[in-house]
């Protein structure tokens, strides 16, 4: 008998259709009953693991809840939990959203709690399930890190010394422990409720792939001489494509894509790897960004790590048509945008100053020897947002504030929360991480000096220094930072909460209106 390894997750609604995503452990026919109406889809295999996406299509009410049958037996729902429910775009637009990033899957036990603190994320199920649907977002926005390849939890440690003992240790080396991996992440049955009723949109950052990820050209080539590495990245962005972008689209995106039309039709692992290495290797072959409209709000996820271009002295965070595809987004009929990055736009300003600064470096503005120790300082301590790829910030910058209406970009990666206004225009910057991945008491002061304290007096000095321009508008923080752990709301049009957790019980941090 067929059994459910991971889902059923409900991924992409819109204001006629549903899709659930689901894992089994053999082949079979995946069965979604749903309000007296039955959906159905054959799985289809990559690397010995099984995978569906069921359509519920021509919907025209809310569905109070749905159950689902491998091969004719119910595996869904489990005893004692909640009616796992599909709600519907509201006609009039999306009310809410919930985001955040920076996930680990560490036990809930007291010795993990001290260092990694309450999983926001699983409290935050447990709150949903216990209140009324007012509460309910519409859609949650996971950005990146959903996994950390590179530094797996105690059991994913014990999984991968169980089958091998070769490179890279302590790290995920091929697709069967990607798939233990998210088997891990979201298998729990707080997460696993919550993802089969709240529809997921989703994006990566490095810890998805490996730590600093594409964060410039002498990285990619230190990898490439890594031996691991080919397998690995393959591996990752195939998994990736399997368990967090394939829901990201649309039914109609979906039957259109070549490499899902390949694996329904038997080609399996060979078909996903040949396409992920490919996506590697040129970028622009494929693209991981997408759109989608949410009422008068559209939502713009954007590629920040696959998509860059590199070339040392003409480094941008997104190569020339990856670039082109957003300026049609943003200039598509909508009264708001939310843009989802995963690493923030607008850092701290003399954050911001010490990546300018350290690009200018990286490119040979102080000479050959400066350049090498400056790229191992910008290895050392993540100098890679959009800051340290200054050309595609001024672009976006001058893009954002000609569109004249309000843009909310949505960020994570940094370990702390926190809001920022620019100056010119109503542009917000909402990061909201990480949801269970803390940093430590002394990382936190130390974050605090360097960010908000002598990166404000030096960052823009040394920006000046380099001869770097000043930046087309200018912003400050007007709330936070904040370092727990925390899951942020969306309230639409203009306010935003982000919630910490103790135990189960989900209590607000701190809440402001964008104005």
């Amino acid at each position: 008998m067929p059994a459910l390894v991971v889902g059923p997750m409900l991924r992409y609604v819109d204001t006629v259709s549903a899709s659930i995503w689901v894992e089994t452990a053999e082949p079979c026919t995946v069965t979604i009953e749903a309000d007296g109406g039955t959906y159905r889809s054959p799985t289809f295999t990559v690397h010995g693991h099984h995978y569906a996406i069921v359509d519920l299509v021509e919907l025209s009410q809310d569905i109070a809840s749905y159950s689902v049958k491998l091969d004719g037996e119910q595996v869904w729902p489990l005893a004692g939990r909640p009616p796992s429910r599909i709600r519907l775009l509201p006609a009039e637009g999306a009310r809410r959203l919930a985001f955040g990033s920076c996930r680990t899957s560490v036990p809930h036990d007291a010795a993990h709690v001290r260092t990694y603190g309450d999983d926001v994320l699983r409290a935050y199920g447990e709150h949903l399930a216990r209140e009324g649907e007012e509460e309910w977002p519409d859609l949650l926005l996971l950005l990146g890190d959903q996994v950390y390849a590179d530094n797996p939890s105690p059991a994913m440690l014990d999984y991968i010394r169980s089958r091998r003992d070769t490179e890279p240790h302590g790290e995920i080396a091929d697709f069967e422990e990607y798939a233990e991996l998210y088997r891990q992440a979201w298998t729990e049955t707080e997460i696993r409720w919550l993802l089969s009723t709240v529809p997921t949109a989703m994006i990566f950052d490095d810890h998805d792939l490996r730590d600093d990820w594409n964060t410039s050209q002498p990285w990619r080539e230190q990898m490439a001489e890594t031996p691991w590495w080919p397998r690995r990245v393959v591996a990752g962005l195939g998994a990736y494509w399997i368990y967090q972008h394939l829901g990201n689209l649309s039914p109609a995106e979906r039957a259109d894509d070549p490499v899902l039309a390949k694996l329904m039709a038997g080609d399996g692992g060979a078909a996903l790897d040949t396409f992920a290495e490919k996506a590697d290797a040129e970028p622009s072959s494929n693209r991981w960004s997408y759109a989608r409209d949410l009422g008068p709000a559209r939502l713009i996820m954007v590629d920040t790590r696959c998509a860059r271009q590199l070339t040392p002295g003409d480094r941008r965070m997104l190569d020339p048509g990856e670039w082109a595809w957003l300026e049609e987004q943003v200039q598509q009929p909508a009264e708001q945008l939310i843009i989802g990055s995963s690493i923030p736009f607008m850092l701290p300003e003399g954050v911001h100053g010490v990546q300018n600064w350290n690009e200018a470096l990286c490119d040979g503005k102080w000479g050959p020897l400066v350049r090498r120790w400056s790229e191992a300082f910008r290895q050392a301590i993540d100098l890679e947002h959009w800051a340290a790829f200054r050309s595609s910030f001024d672009d976006l910058a001058r893009l954002l504030i000609g569109l004249g209406k309000p843009v909310l970009i949505l960020s994570g990666d940094v370990h702390y929360s926190y809001l920022a206004k620019a100056d010119r225009g109503p542009v917000f910057q909402i990061v909201c991480s990480p949801i269970r991945n803390p940093l430590s008491r002394l990382l936190r002061w130390a974050n605090v000096f360097t960010q908000f304290s002598v990166a404000t007096l030096v960052g823009g000095l040394l920006a000046r220094l380099a001869g770097i321009p000043r930046p087309p508008f200018r912003w400050r923080v007007t709330k936070g930072p904040w370092f727990q752990n925390a899951l942020a709301t969306l309230t639409l049009p203009d306010q935003v909460t982000w919630h910490g957790s103790t135990g189960e019980v989900v209590k607000p941090i701190e809440t402001a209106r964008l104005r």
